[in-house]
Order: C-alpha cells, then structure tokens, then sequence
C-alpha cells in the first residue's frame, strides 16, 4: 500500500482537498491509530509543514497534490505547525483540528429546545483561550448545509482552509480558529445540500461589521464594562414608568449634525455623546430614541432594513463607542430607547435571506414570507430557532449595551397574514382568520421575556390598527407592551392644524375623538420621522397661513401635546420648525436658530418639557382617565378647547385653554373647581417664544361665577392661536 493511502483514504483526502467533505474533524488533526497517532493538515499555501511537538521536528509528508499533508507519529497531545510558504514566508501556527467542541452539551440541548436567551454568548465569534491558546470560537446555525467554513484575510478567504464541525443535535456548525482576534474580518462560506456554492454569509451574530458598502463581519469582543451608570441603571423602572414623565426625542444619528469642514462627514458616537447629550439634556427630553442602529448596508433605509442585528452599525464608531454614548447619555439624566427591527429582514445576499440554501430563516411561500410593501423577507415566527434568535437580540441591547427599551417596527405588519396584500396573496391561519397567530405568540413571549429579565426596561409598539389591548399584559389576554404610538392621535391632529383656521369649527371633533379611546393603551404621541419625509415636508411646513401664524400655529400644536395625556415623542429638527423635509444625507438646518422665531419655537419646546416634568399633573395619570377631564369641548364656532389635567392629588391640577384661530378672545370665561389666584404657567403666544405677547397679567383670580359646571370661573385674555395653562396656588 502507498504512504500516503496509509496516512489517508484517497476518498477523503480528494473531499478535503474539493472543500466538500461533510465531517472535516473526522480526517483533519490528530487521530489515533495503531502504533501512534495520524495529524493532518490542510495547507494549500504550504510548500511543506513540520509538526513541533515534544519529541522534537517532524516533517509532514504531502499526501495530496492541493496542499493535504499527514504524518504518523508514536503520540502527540499537543503539538504545532511550522507552515513554510510558497512566497518563501514561514509561520508557526496552532491546528483548529486539535482542540475539542465548542459548544456543550447543555447549550445544545437549550439551543435545540429555543430557550438559550442568551445565544449571543455562545453563536457568533467569541474571542476566548482555549488550553491556554488565545483564538476565536465560531459558530453558526445552517442545519441544511453541506459544509460550513470561516473564511477571512487569515486564511485567504478559502473555505477549504477552515471548514467547521457540525453538531447535527442542534444544526450548529463550529470551530475555534487559534490565533485570531479582537479585529479579524471574516465571513461564512456556506455550501447548500445539492453542491451548490452560496454568496459569501455575514455572522448573524457578529458583533461588529465593516464600513458599508463592505460587508464582512468584523471578530469584536464585547467583554465586561466597568460601566459608570449605576445610579442610572438602578432608577431605570421609575424613569420608564407609566406615571413618570416620559418626553422622547427621536434621532437619526447620521443626519443630526454633520461637520462640513471635514467632507460633511457624520458625528461620531463620541462626538453625539457629547454634543448630543448636552444638547437634549439642555432641552429637558427624558430619552433619546434612535432609528435602528443595527448594522445595514443600505443608507436610505435608514436602518430598518438591517442585516447586522447584534451589531451597531459601524457607520459612526465601534461597538464600545456605542456603550459609551449610551452611558454618557445615561450620565447627563438621558435614557437610551433604539428601533429594534424584528418584522423583516432585507434580500441582501450577505444575509439571512436562504443561509443555508433554504428558507431558515424566513417563510418559504412568499405569502407568507415577503413583504409586497418593502420586497423584504419575513421571519418564520413559528420556528423555534428563529424567535430564540430574536428574543436573545433582544436581550443582547438590554443587558450589552444598557438600553433603557425597545421600539418595536411596523409590529401591525407583524399581526396580520394580509397585511398590504390582496385576496389571494395571502393564507389563513387555521381558524381561517387573518391573524398571524405565530406572530403574536412571538410578541407576547418576547414582552415577557423583556420585563421578565429586566423589569426596568420598557417595549413600545409601533401600531396603527385598532388591535386591542397591545400595551397590556399577556396574562390579561394583551400583547404584553409597555406602551403604544398613538397613530390615530398624530394622524388626526396634524390634519386639524394642517387646515385654515377658518375652516377647523368643522374639524373640532379631530382634537377631542381620541378622549373616547385615549385609555384604552398607554399610549405616546408620536410626531416621528415619518411624517416629515416622502413628500409630506415638514412638521412646521403643513402651518396654514402666513409666516406668523406658521410659527403660531405650531407653537399651539406643541402646546397641545405637551398638555394632552399620554407620552411624547419628537423628531429632530421638528423641535426648532425645520423647514424643508428631512433629509438623511444632511445635516439639520442649524442656521435656522439664529433667526428668532426658530429659536423661540426651541424656547418653547424647552419650557414645555420643564413643565410636563415638574408639574405631576401633566404626566403622572398620563394613561388613565382620572388625570384628564373636558371644562368645555363643545365651543366649535371659536375653535376654543379647555380642559384640565390632574395628579394622584386630585386637588393638584392644571387648567389648559387652547384658542386656535387668530382672534383675540377677551374675557374669555372658564369655569375651575376651587377659588383663588390662577397662574399663567405658560403661554404659547409669549414674546420669549417669538409670539405676540399677549396674555393675562401673570394670572387671574377666581370669581365666584358658576361656569362650565363648577361653582367658580376665570376670565381668561386668549391669544390668538395659543395653548395657555395655569395652576391655581395653594
């Protein structure tokens, strides 16, 4: 028999050779055999290799002509390879084939049965030493794969010089590459079962990837933190909680502020925890909301086509950059909510769009598994692997970046089968209904999940339908969220400030139909990104009127908000009446504020923070009808709105009075529960806010006139299109 047939079948040394052997540990690293132990060794770029172990040098004998060598030696527990190149270079390298299993027995079996909720500390790349030898452990779900290798600049980005071992109990593919490190770019090269080669796989679980348009996965260890927001962190519950003020400035961090003198290039993470942080600290938000920072390859996504879930995008900084803009942000009094993409993933070859040469991730029938609106892939929530894969992403933003909460995306598009679809393009659940019953029991196990790992934190519901009971919680028959976007609110309002002034006695109802249901969820009213974009314009540009009452016009609207109950959410820009529409590739109009009416539209959205957070009547009933009561709805022909909200204190009230046409209305009266010396809080229409000045004197006392119901009145002075509020003192 030849050497080389007794060192290795010929069968298999032709499948290692090809790249398409199944079992690459049952032929590559040390195997016992009668008389000693058989190494081999897959080197294509070797001219020959030396096996280094304790009795000394060993040459390795060349048993097939791509690069496949082998040696027989009488015992060698450990040993390495001195590889001399073809290029004349010599290295010294440990053999992946020698080291044992990655993954153990018991994550199998959790990772197998979809309770392993922190797969992210097992799948992906994880830098660790491994008998003493520093390297990186990979390992990747493709159950219907052929073979599965890392490829990389380390190996040339040859699959054949890597291929992993699959534990066929869970699907998972693995291998720990000694060597390796914190930086290392690499990829997944897939073969599906019928031979085919697939495009080269970013890790679904990678922790940082390269600059777009790359698209590689980048080895980042995400190791412990000596993290500097305790006190933070311990207070989180009452700074999320349904009866704390809660006042969310959304961003989109490529686009808030960019440096023109360096290539209008965006602001780093470290730049935004400085710059940003003053800044929304300065204005009195209590959080900042941040369109998806996951890892995406197209800009104009704006991140809600991710392909990168565990990693922040790489974009603006490095995943501890990320950590450390959350932190400082938790610093300056700023909690930290992100868009979190779990309805649908993008086509991008690189991703999980057919990993494995199947459908794994997403529906294999497109009517169940494309998004006609998006031409994207929705995942299959009734497959274990995939719903453990998604509540451990969202974990992985809780715990390894301390994020306050979740806003979860289109979740409507999540509950129904025939979501933008028509008869025929879609397919019933087995009740023969359109819900999508796998969808719901995934939304409802990932709240409870959440809340029950980290009470503290909070879930929002991006949701627009009339679906019950979304922000209750799931042992109530709900969905198990924190809070809700109050669509209807946003939709209805913007419409009624969007129209003549003339015209809005017809269009009373379209500010007070939502007291009918406004209790129904805990609900934020949301002025988001995604009205100020796709023609729509601006917030401040759908103002009727002429340029005063533009800014009038808004500064009531935000008044309105700020006093009407439920929380509150605003897009950038929207803050100082940018003009134009958002724009993701430039910067907001800063040079507005230095005219004064913008400045005084930002004075205003400042002031109405400090209040909504300082008087506890403005936020601490929010979402329960006890904190919100009409003094009159029904005075249509002034388009005059009062009303009232209230405390835990039903004695510590404010009262609110809205006049939105620009008449003056003098002696205006309003009827109050109790005497005394009502207090102008705040007026819309203040010179300070680039208004008209008009308003009553600082206050007004009660007069013991029976009005509205109540045994006592105030005259009120109201400016023209103003939100004024006043607090009887005590």
């Amino acid at each position: 028999m030849p050497e080389a047939a007794r060192l290795i079948r010929p069968g298999d040394a032709d499948a290692i050779a090809r790249g398409r052997h199944g079992d690459p540990f049952a032929v590559l690293g040390p195997h016992e055999v009668k008389g000693g132990t058989v190494i081999r060794t897959f080197q294509p770029q070797a001219e020959s290799v030396f096996v280094l172990a304790a009795g000394g040098e060993t040459e390795m004998r060349r048993v097939h002509p791509d690069g496949l060598f082998a040696v027989k030696l009488k015992g060698a527990s450990a040993y390495r390879l001195r590889v001399l190149r073809h290029d004349g270079g010599v290295e010294e390298v440990d053999d992946p084939y020698r080291f044992p299993p990655v993954l153990g027995d018991l994550d199998l079996h959790l990772l197998r049965e979809g309770t392993h909720l922190r797969t992210f500390e097992k799948l992906g790349a994880q830098v660790r030493a491994v008998d003493g030898v520093a390297g990186v452990d990979f390992a990747v779900w493709a159950p219907n794969a052929a073979r599965v290798s890392v490829v990389g600049d380390f190996n040339g980005w040859d699959g054949r010089r890597h291929p992993m071992r699959l534990r066929h109990e869970a699907g998972i593919w693995e291998i720990f590459i000694p060597g390796l490190g914190q930086g290392a770019i690499y990829k997944y090269e897939v073969v599906a079962a019928d031979g085919r080669l697939l495009p080269l796989k970013a890790d679904p679980y990678g922790h940082f990837a390269e600059l777009p348009p790359k698209t590689a996965s980048v080895v980042w260890e995400l190791g412990p933190r000596d993290w500097q927001d305790g006190a933070w962190m311990a207070a989180q519950g009452s700074r999320n909680d349904r009866h704390a003020p809660v006042s969310i400035y959304e961003v989109h961090l490529g686009s808030w502020k960019r440096v023109p003198e360096d290539g209008n290039r965006s602001l780093s993470y470290l730049e935004l925890a400085d710059q940003l942080g003053d800044y929304v600290a300065d204005l009195g938000f209590t959080h900042v909301e941040f369109l998806p920072v996951h890892e995406h390859p197209f800009g104009g996504s704006w991140g809600y086509q991710p392909v990168g879930l565990f990693a922040p995008t790489s974009r603006y900084g490095t995943p501890d950059e990320f950590r450390t803009l959350v932190e400082r942000l938790h610093g300056k009094g700023i909690g930290v909510i992100i868009d979190w993409v779990a309805g649908h993933f993008p086509n991008d070859p690189h991703g999980l769009h057919h990993f494995d040469g199947t459908h794994l991730y997403e529906h294999e029938d497109p009517r169940l598994g494309v998004h006609k609106d998006w031409n994207t892939q929705i995942y299959n929530y009734g497959r274990t692997e995939v719903v453990n894969y998604l509540y451990a992403n969202a974990l992985h933003w809780l715990e390894q970046y301390h994020v306050d909460g979740l806003r979860v995306d289109a979740v409507a598009s999540m509950l129904y089968l025939d979501y933008s679809r028509e008869p025929g393009e879609w397919i019933a659940n087995r009740h023969g209904g359109n819900e999508n019953l796998e969808a719901i029991e995934f939304l409802r196990r990932m709240n409870q999940v959440v809340y029950a790992e980290h009470p503290g934190a909070m879930t929002i519901a991006e949701e627009s339908t009339a679906w019950p009971m979304v922000s209750r919680p799931v042992h109530l028959g709900g969905l198990g969220f924190g809070y809700k976007w109050n669509m209807g609110w946003m939709h209805d309002t913007l419409r009624y400030f969007s129209k003549d002034p003339i015209h809005r006695r017809y269009h009373h109802d379209s500010l007070t139909f939502a007291q009918l249901y406004a209790y129904h969820e805990n609900f934020v009213l949301p002025l988001s990104h995604d009205e100020v974009v796709h023609g729509k314009g601006s917030i401040f540009g759908r103002m009727p009127g002429d340029s005063w009452q533009r800014f009038a016009n808004l500064r009531a609207y935000y008044g309105f908000m700020w006093t009407q109950p439920g929380k509150k959410l605003l897009f950038m820009g929207s803050e100082f009446a940018q003009e134009r529409e958002w724009n993701e590739d430039a910067s907001l109009d800063w040079h507005l504020l230095d005219d004064g009416r913008h400045e005084g539209v930002r004075r205003l959205i400042r002031d109405l923070n400090r209040l909504y957070r300082t008087e506890p009547a403005l936020h601490q009933l929010d979402n329960e009808q006890a904190g919100f009561a009409w003094i009159d709805c029904n005075d249509r022909d002034n388009s005059v709105l009062t009303w009232r909200r209230l405390g835990f204190d039903p004695s510590d009230f404010v009262v609110v009075a809205g006049n939105y046409t620009p008449m003056v209305r003098e002696s205006y009266r309003v009827g109050v529960p109790e005497p005394g010396w009502y207090r102008e809080l705040l007026n819309t229409d203040s010179e300070w806010y680039g208004g008209a000045n008009i308003h009553n004197g600082g206050g007004v006392q009660a007069e013991e006139v029976p009005w509205h119901g109540h045994s006592w009145s105030i005259r009120l002075r109201l400016p023209p299109l103003s939100t004024c509020v006043f607090k009887r003192e005590r």
